[in-house]
């Protein structure tokens, strides 16, 4: 354990190393513990990164950089049974990390720059212990933050007020959604869209802004800075995508349902009663529920799968949210890599059927989702992991150009104007590090 500042010691590994991580436990909450990775990678250290247009893994070590297949999941899994036991992989899966299914990448002037997944074996890690507060963002669910004016979105591609309509471009992607669910070919669909925002912040200077205004469980920071493959992650993640633990639990917690902090102890009280009582949200989430014990089936064992926390709410600093619990034990021979990969995406970033809405999706949102929609974490040769859905994240390549990924939900009772102002409360707070 590695006492000090994980802040000042962070700077310092990332000033230092081209290739280095923060897995952040400073925001945490209990269900997912207070301790902080932060790793970094010597030059002739490995890792991997993954580009879904050409269908190629590449293997990066030293100076040199060679192709070494066309599915990251099984060059990853190569990767953890040719190292000792303990070896542990700490990175992300963007989207379209799965050749076999639908998700746009071959357009280019949509595409995302950053690699489509990025993997690093870290030589050097170390452990932080944050303590945990007596009152602070994420310790009180009923603790409510000082009213603040709505942040605008500026410089960004797209720019609404919460009470402005949507944009035109939305309101006809809502519709066709629309259409496809009247038309029975899904049950629900979760619509997104990209925004943009230039910036002379550094990558790492923005993370520590970012983790002071949205603290989360599955908060961290990734630099790859390599010449072929430069990526930054910055994430301030509320969802767990899969944890792996030693006794091979599988578990997941999709969110499905966000509202705003009220300004005044009434208005949050109120906030939090609508969240848990309202029929659409628990519409949402019910569906995602069920298609992730349907996931969870594939690769556990018969019987297992359970539903331990149903539709519970979690208040945040900025925002609260409907979360369920669903938990199942790897089916013997069922390794954790098959599992993570049997359950990507995660099914709250896609909607109910998984194949059919996805096609959906690829048909309707005039962007590449990237690393957004995907998983950041870490996974290990002994079999545990614990991946984070990259939502509420940020991403660049360092040119001074930051994207993050929007969005929501759609079912038959959804309405346009609702849907979209979830979408801007759920950017807001990643756009308020730029002002």
């Amino acid at each position: 354990m590695t006492t000090g500042d994980p802040v000042a010691f962070f700077r310092e590994v990332a000033a230092e190393h081209p290739r280095c991580f923060w897995l952040d436990g400073g925001g945490a909450r209990e269900w997912s513990g207070r301790r902080s990775l932060i790793g970094w990678l010597e030059p002739d250290d490995v890792s991997i990164s993954y580009d879904a247009v050409a269908r190629e893994v590449t293997r990066h070590v030293g100076e040199r950089s060679s192709v070494v297949g066309d599915d990251v999941f099984a060059v990853l899994a190569a990767e953890l049974a040719a190292g000792g036991p303990r070896d542990q992989w700490f990175g992300y899966l963007g989207y379209a990390s799965r050749p076999d299914l639908p998700a746009s990448v071959d357009r280019p002037a949509a595409r995302e720059v950053l690699p489509d997944a990025v993997w690093m074996r870290a030589r050097h890690v170390r452990l932080f212990e944050h303590a945990t507060p007596a009152a602070g963002p994420g310790a009180d669910a009923g603790r409510v933050p000082q009213a603040a004016p709505p942040r605008g979105l500026r410089h960004t591609t797209r720019t609404a007020a919460p009470t402005s309509p949507p944009p035109a471009a939305y309101t006809t992607a809502f519709e066709r959604v629309q259409e496809e669910l009247h038309a029975g070919n899904s049950y629900e669909v979760n619509l997104t869209y990209r925004l943009e925002t230039l910036s002379d912040l550094d990558p790492v200077t923005a993370y520590l802004q970012l983790r002071e205004l949205n603290p989360a469980p599955y908060a961290g920071f990734l630099q790859h800075d390599l010449a072929d493959a430069r990526a930054w992650l910055l994430s301030s993640s509320p969802e767990r995508y899969a944890l792996v633990r030693a006794d091979r639990t599988l578990e997941t917690k999709p969110i499905k349902g966000t509202t705003r902090r009220g300004a005044t102890p009434e208005d949050d009280e109120r906030e939090r009663h609508s969240l848990a009582t309202d029929p659409r949200f628990a519409a949402e989430n019910l569906m995602i529920v069920d298609l992730l014990r349907n996931d969870l089936a594939m690769v556990c064992e018969p019987g297992s799968v359970e539903v331990p926390e149903l539709m519970a709410v979690e208040s945040y600093e900025t925002v609260h949210q409907l979360v369920s619990t669903v938990r199942g034990r790897l089916a013997h021979g069922v390794s954790t890599i098959e599992a993570l990969r049997t359950l990507f995406p995660a099914g709250s970033m896609t909607g109910a059927p998984k194949l059919r809405t996805m096609q959906i999706i690829e048909a309707v949102e005039d962007t590449s989702r990237g690393v957004y929609s995907g998983a950041f974490g870490w996974v290990c040769a002994d079999g545990r992991a614990d991946l984070g859905v990259v939502i509420r994240s940020l991403t660049t390549t360092g040119d001074g150009r930051y994207v993050l990924g929007t969005g929501g939900g759609i079912t038959v009772q959804s309405e346009v104007s609702l849907e979209h102002e979830e979408s801007l409360v759920k950017a807001e707070r990643l756009l308020a590090v730029f002002d």
